[in-house]
């Protein structure tokens, strides 16, 4: 299907990418893993002896494991609290005390705290286990919201588990974190040329192609890898035509009626003659410049290409109510009913 973004290629804004302020598209994916864990707190005698004032009344993540010792006073290891506390983060970084679990591991690894969960986040991937690949990013990216490894490696990440298949929601979800994670890396590093690569691939994917252009652009203006850049010329050169086609689109999507006809019309006879949006927008342009006939023509051929298009039968369904033909407007009035409820044509 053709995109009708005809914006900006990069549409977020820097400071977007703190993953604990943005909505949780995938939080219900990983909620699972905060069942793992009981919550207790810090010894007032721990808190003072660190110097960790801001964790007093902190609820702190146990595993089954370690709910005896942490009873008994035997004490964990800040490596295993700062491993509870990334599972939690990662799996809600908008969880109420992500921001002290934050400080308790600066408190503790430094500089080196976000560094060291992208390093098991890559050893996750490395062994295949991208759930937990995807949670060790998230958690590195609440320590460092715009940390380069942990930004691009998420995107890749989610690029991974939407690779996997599953429900479309599934697949959807990963797909928009996917995305959004490469276009927040070419805003927070913008000399990156990786996110641009695969930035230009997922709007290529998304029929985005103007945007697609956009990103590969940005990809050769920063990159020095021939072979790669020879790749993404030749993608560019491919692009030429089908970004014509949904200017076209777009500009019928603005109400330009003629601007997109004189646009489209060129391609009806031309390889891109099985793309049923090229029909539906035309289709459209017709209807509203009083080619009624032509109109219901080009519908009908975007729902031979695409049956269950309810927009082009709505289109149908007014044509022939305004030419007085009641059983055809009916007919698609109902097949359009139909296929919004989930049912058969």
């Amino acid at each position: 299907m053709f995109g009708t973004d005809g914006g900006a290629a990069f549409a977020k804004a820097p400071g977007e990418s703190d993953i604990r302020l943005r909505p949780d598209r995938l939080g219900k994916h990983f909620e699972g893993r905060l069942g793992r864990f009981a919550f207790d707190e810090l010894s007032e005698r721990y808190i003072e002896r660190q110097g960790l004032g801001f964790m007093r009344g902190v609820p702190i993540p146990l595993r089954d494991e370690d709910v005896g010792a942490f009873a008994a006073g035997e004490g964990l290891s800040v490596l295993r609290l700062g491993a509870n506390m990334a599972q939690v983060m990662g799996a809600s970084p908008g969880f109420a005390h992500t921001g002290a679990y934050v400080g308790f591991l600066k408190a503790h690894f430094r500089e080196k705290a976000a560094a060291g969960l992208v390093r098991r986040a890559k050893e996750d991937a490395a062994r295949g286990d991208h759930d937990s690949a995807c949670i060790h990013f998230r958690a590195a990216l609440c320590v460092e919201p715009d940390g380069l490894d942990a930004m691009y490696g998420y995107a890749l990440a989610c690029r991974d588990m939407y690779g996997r298949g599953g429900s479309s929601e599934y697949v959807g979800s990963f797909k928009a974190e996917s995305l959004e994670y490469f276009e927040l890396t070419t805003l927070a590093h913008p000399r990156f040329p990786a996110a641009y690569y695969y930035l230009g691939y997922a709007y290529l994917n998304l029929g985005l192609y103007q945007k697609a252009a956009l990103a590969w652009k940005g990809y050769l203006d920063c990159s020095t890898h021939p072979e790669d850049r020879g790749e993404i010329k030749g993608r560019l050169r491919q692009l030429a035509e089908p970004i014509e086609i949904e200017r076209g689109c777009n500009a019928v999507l603005a109400r330009r009626w003629d601007e997109g006809i004189g646009a489209l019309e060129p391609y009806l006879g031309s390889r891109y003659g099985g793309w049923w949006p090229l029909y539906y927008y035309l289709g459209a342009a017709y209807a509203n410049t009083g080619r009624s006939d032509e109109a219901a023509d080009m519908f009908r051929k975007a729902l031979r290409l695409n049956p269950s298009h309810a927009e082009s039968m709505d289109e149908l369904a007014f044509i022939y109510d305004a030419d007085g033909d009641r059983e055809l407007s009916m007919k698609y009035r109902r097949k359009a009913e139909l296929v919004r409820r989930g049912g058969h044509r």
